[in-house]
């Protein structure tokens, strides 16, 4: 990372400070990170790799949800079921 050496003052809004602050701490990070964070990818990333992390990010969240899922066998058994793949439900 280079080397900081200029400092940027923001006003922001109390609920705004709090959601950053729960966000810097679920993250194990600073603020100031999150905000360089932002900044770099809002102006300084191109929008092919920002799509791309975007992409990961909603991965990630799926995968945070924990859902239920079967065993792998039991899926591919269900969706090689021609009614699997019926849209009528019958």
């Amino acid at each position: 990372m280079a080397t900081l050496t200029k400092r940027v003052q923001v006003l922001i809004a109390e609920d705004e400070w709090l959601e950053l602050k729960r966000l810097s701490s679920r993250r194990e990070s600073s603020v100031g990170r999150l905000i360089r964070e932002a900044i770099a990818q809002t102006y300084f990333t191109p929008a092919d790799a920002q799509i791309s992390e975007d992409r990961v990010r909603s991965v990630e969240k799926l995968i945070a949800l924990d859902l239920p899922v079967d065993d792998w066998d039991v899926l591919e058994a269900e969706m090689s079921d021609r009614s699997y793949f019926d849209e009528s439900g019958a």
